[in-house]
């Protein structure tokens, strides 16, 4: 009776299977970080004029440069919105960017 070791794999006997690994993806800023943003309207008016960083409700920091009608409502600046008092009308809280 012949005992096999489970380090190494049995010499001169079929053929094996490569297996290669799964690419690591970057979660960095990319696609992902692409949602419309909360903000306030007067930020966003001061950012269009002078490029200055506006804050969303959610505590992202960047320039607006992209049409927000594209991309779908961040779910925390949304979830903040709604919590504030006035929540859902859209002239009391901030807009859209």
């Amino acid at each position: 009776m012949a005992v096999m070791s489970t380090l190494e794999p049995e010499r001169g006997t079929g053929t094996g299977t490569l297996v290669e690994p799964t690419p690591q993806t970057s979660h960095g800023d990319g696609d992902h970080e692409r949602f419309a943003h909360y903000v306030q309207k007067d930020k966003i008016m001061a950012s269009a004029l002078d490029g200055t960083p506006v804050v969303a409700l959610c505590g992202k920091v960047w320039v607006p440069g992209r049409d927000p009608k594209k991309y779908p409502v961040c779910p925390m600046c949304k979830e903040i919105y709604e919590s504030m008092s006035g929540g859902g009308d859209e002239g009391k809280g901030g807009d859209k960017k």
